[in-house]
């Protein structure tokens, strides 16, 4: 008797397990609805598409297919970092990148502070609004007012240097100006943006903390050091490490709309080169080498910096 009993309880424990489980799915159905076009896009267009980079390891022809391709290993990695422009290219990935990270992730951080201090909701939420406007502009209208700007027919910034007796600079095409211009469009376009995650963490601060300070005597800035900072730390270095993942795309969009023969030397990224060799001149498996080392070189951040988050004591993303 004990042998039959024993399958039988094991088999009501799982019908019982199953049924649990199937009254959660359908107690929570419309959060799963909701969940369900943000699944299917990264299905889709993330995770579906992996397949093509085995086309890397292949001289990859488009009429023989992924499955009759000749397959040749390292080949066209081998030739990327060997290739003359392999040096030039890093570089001017690394220095944008480095740049977009010093000075553009810190300034969303500030803004949401600042609009933190800010008591009047009317005010507050005019400035958010302002801030947040530049973000829903295309990259090809972003640029086109920079060119409007600070061209040196009739832009408006080298006609008021005219005005103050300075000469006309050279903006859009100087090697020099190159990467200011592209960072400032960054910090226009998206600081405000950025804004969001922190402000919505800020707000789950508790007032009476702010209260107790100020009984303790604490001024706006230890305040701020104290009980804001802290608030938001964990939200800071998840966002960090996410930032980290995609280091290296410094966007192709507006860098290529940047570009022209007189910048291209310290302008030309991994994005752009990609197009250039694999869109324009037909590589495809090569200009896939190159986009999946890029991709190694975030997960190989994103892992390194999870880690070294998690010896700080911080959560980290996993």
């Amino acid at each position: 008797m004990e042998l039959t009993s024993r399958p039988v309880k094991a088999d009501t424990a799982a019908r019982s397990k199953a049924r649990t489980r199937i009254n959660r799915l359908l107690k929570n159905k419309w959060l799963y609805a909701m969940a369900l076009p943000g699944m299917l896009y990264f299905i889709i267009f993330r995770y579906f598409p992996m397949w093509g980079l085995l086309i890397s390891f292949q001289d990859y022809q488009p009429a023989l297919g992924m499955l009759h391709s000749k397959w040749v290993g390292v080949k066209h990695f081998e030739r990327f970092f060997f290739d003359a422009s392999f040096a030039m290219l890093f570089k001017n990935t690394i220095i944008l990148a480095v740049y977009n990270l010093v000075f553009f992730f810190p300034l969303p951080i500030i803004l949401a502070l600042l609009l933190n201090e800010v008591r009047r909701e009317v005010f507050k939420r005019s400035i958010q609004t302002i801030v947040y406007i530049p973000h829903f502009v295309s990259w090809v209208v972003v640029v086109g007012i920079s060119y409007i700007f600070f061209t040196t027919e009739g832009g408006i910034v080298n006609d008021l240097l005219v005005s103050l007796g300075l000469p006309k600079m050279e903006f859009l095409i100087s090697s020099e100006w190159f990467r200011t211009m592209i960072v400032s469009q960054v910090v226009w376009k998206e600081t405000g943006w950025g804004t969001i995650i922190f402000l919505a963490a800020l707000a789950g601060v508790d007032p009476q903390l702010y209260e107790a300070a100020r009984i303790d005597g604490a001024n706006r800035f230890r305040q701020l050091w104290h009980i804001t900072l802290p608030a938001i730390r964990s939200v800071i270095v998840i966002l960090f490490i996410l930032r980290l993942g995609s280091f290296l795309d410094t966007g192709f969009e507006q860098i290529f709309l940047m570009l022209n023969a007189m910048n291209r030397e310290v302008g030309e990224v991994f994005d752009t080169y990609v197009y250039n060799v694999g869109i324009q001149q037909g590589q495809f498996s090569y200009s896939t080498a190159v986009g999946l080392f890029k991709s190694i070189i975030g997960l190989v951040l994103v892992v390194g910096a999870n880690r070294l988050a998690k010896k700080f004591g911080e959560s980290g993303l996993y």
